[in-house]
């Protein structure tokens, strides 16, 4: 790929475009390298160094260029001098570890900080599928990939999934609100499907009616109105994780 195209993947419409996605930083890149050797697909990407790593051992083909020219293609201000061009994920090709696997449904996510670290954490704790409302931030976003350390290869995501097709796919379907049962219970690890809302506007009330679904709250001493998405996630995997 030629150096101006891969400036031109920090925008929704050329990663669709040429169906890739930048992957910068060496943690990052060492997560793929990782996955690499589970989905050849993935062996498709190409690495671009600067001299700082020229000697870096990689499966992919790999581009020495300069810091000038890495710094032009970098998203970052003080980049390290390593970046990857991904081909994108397809919904089948991450597979989530053997035994059962829940899913977590995100309405209209708009924090790229947010998805980033959502991701890390059902990478963490394993068994997760992500699930992705039309309307939510691209998870192809630089800014989610850098939040994501690189988990983003080990947690299945599905693009554009419509609310209203949930409750064909899923049984028994949970919903994160201000005003249900405490994520404490038990019941809380029984269902197959968990629904969390905007970071600003939460879920619309229409959505857990006609999916019949149970509400849960996170219990907290009251004292502010409402977690930080990321966090409300974090804490119902650990739960599920323990259960």
């Amino acid at each position: 790929m030629k150096l101006d195209d891969i400036k031109k993947l920090h925008h929704k419409k050329y990663r669709q475009a040429f169906g890739c996605f930048i992957v910068e930083g060496e943690h990052p890149v060492l997560e793929l390298q990782k996955a690499a050797q589970r989905d050849p697909a993935l062996l498709a990407s190409e690495l671009y160094v600067t001299d700082t790593y020229q000697y870096w051992a990689s499966p992919f083909k790999t581009h020495l260029i300069t810091e000038r020219q890495f710094k032009q293609m970098a998203d970052t201000e003080n980049p390290q001098g390593i970046l990857a061009v991904v081909p994108l994920l397809q919904n089948s090709t991450v597979k989530t570890a053997a035994g059962k696997e829940r899913a977590i449904y995100l309405h209209e996510v708009q924090d790229p900080g947010n998805l980033g670290t959502i991701l890390r954490t059902l990478a963490w704790f394993g068994g997760f599928r992500l699930l992705l409302s039309p309307g939510s931030v691209d998870p192809y976003n630089p800014k989610v990939v850098r939040a994501s350390m690189g988990a983003m290869f080990h947690v299945p995501v599905e693009l554009d999934v419509e609310w209203q097709s949930l409750a064909a796919r899923f049984p028994r379907i949970a919903i994160l609100d201000l005003d249900g049962k405490s994520t404490r219970k038990a019941a809380f690890a029984d269902f197959d499907c968990y629904l969390f809302g905007n970071e600003a506007r939460g879920l619309p009330e229409e959505l857990g009616n006609t999916l019949n679904a149970t509400r849960f709250s996170i219990i907290g001493a009251n004292v502010v109105e409402s977690l930080n998405l990321a966090t409300a996630v974090n804490i119902c995997a650990y739960e599920l994780s323990r259960s």
